[in-house]
């Protein structure tokens, strides 16, 4: 959820910001808004991209990557990793020129870098057992806490949720048996917590209940999708197209729908992260008027009809 932060004017004189491109430098503003109240945020081009760079299509998520690469060089940005090898980043000098009033308790792991040196500052996490991530209050089974947006019943869990494009070579089904929801999926309750901050790399399941397993399974699209390619394409590609399929189904899309969406993509030769759309498009596009062919037949009026010129 986005905020208002603080920028000083120093910041325009600033020796770090100036060794960066000026759209690295943009992306830098934009994650001060973004940002949780500790200075985190999912360390995901795509998605980064999308908050900040949405009405600037020509930025594509690659050139996100290369503007976080250099916030990372210049010391702006620290990127670490955290359970299920999730990757995220938080701003370095965060606690020196943000002062948040009452700051939410951060849902994202700990940077094994920095945060061991400020967790005692105020508005630092407190210690937490495994990798640093805040415990939170046990709810009863089936109860929806406040601002969470989830129920905690079963839920679909796609392959590739904890794992980045192309790391599986679709040697799972497209659903796996619902389980409960992990530990902290709910957000802490309590008046001094502020607003209830959403992981970005989850996707909410938008009901109480899993949707019932299609027949056809993300593999089997997948599969089609690169038998009708004249090349194999990339295994990366692949990998995010299957993470997309499986979304699209967890979502109860007809295969049918994805299926045109599929071949849409592969005739345009987009980024894997547009198949939604084309999906979307798929669905909707407004019917064509059928050609009806009608024998020839000789004028009535031959005069008429050409003028003569016969």
């Amino acid at each position: 959820m986005a905020r208002i932060r603080t920028i000083k004017p120093e910041a325009f004189v600033s020796e770090s910001l100036a060794a960066v491109s000026l759209t690295a430098e943009r992306t830098f503003f934009g994650l001060l808004t973004q940002a949780d109240d500790q200075g985190r945020h999912r360390d995901h081009a795509a998605i980064i991209a999308g908050q900040l760079w949405v009405l600037r299509p020509e930025h594509a998520p690659g050139d996100v990557e290369q503007d976080l690469a250099q916030l990372a060089d210049a010391g702006l940005i620290c990127r670490y990793k955290g359970p299920g090898d999730k990757r995220y980043l938080h701003i370095v000098t965060w606690r020196q020129h943000q002062k948040i009033n009452r700051p939410s308790a951060s849902r994202l792991p700990t940077c094994p870098h920095h945060d061991a040196l400020t967790r005692t500052a105020p508005g630092a996490d407190a210690p937490a057992t495994g990798v640093g991530i805040t415990e939170t209050a046990p709810q009863p089974h089936g109860a929806l806490g406040e601002g969470s947006g989830r129920i905690r019943e079963p839920e679909v869990k796609s392959a590739t949720d904890d794992e980045a494009p192309g790391q599986s070579d679709f040697l799972e089904p497209s659903v796996r048996q619902p389980k409960g929801l992990s530990e902290g999926a709910v957000a802490p309750h309590g008046p001094d917590l502020g607003p209830r901050i959403m992981d970005l790399g989850d996707t909410p399941s938008g009901g109480a209940s899993a949707p019932a397993p299609h027949a056809v399974s993300a593999k089997q699209l997948i599969a089609e999708y690169a038998a009708a390619c004249a090349h194999r394409p990339p295994k990366d590609v692949l990998g995010h197209l299957g993470h997309e399929v499986r979304k699209l189904l967890g979502e109860d899309i007809a295969p049918a729908h994805v299926r045109a969406g599929l071949e849409r993509h592969r005739a345009k030769g987009l980024h894997p992260s547009t198949l939604p759309s084309l999906v979307h498009e798929a669905m909707n596009a407004a019917p064509t008027e059928p050609i009806v062919h009608r024998a020839w037949t000789n004028p009535a009026d031959v005069e008429a009809a050409y003028g003569g010129d016969l």
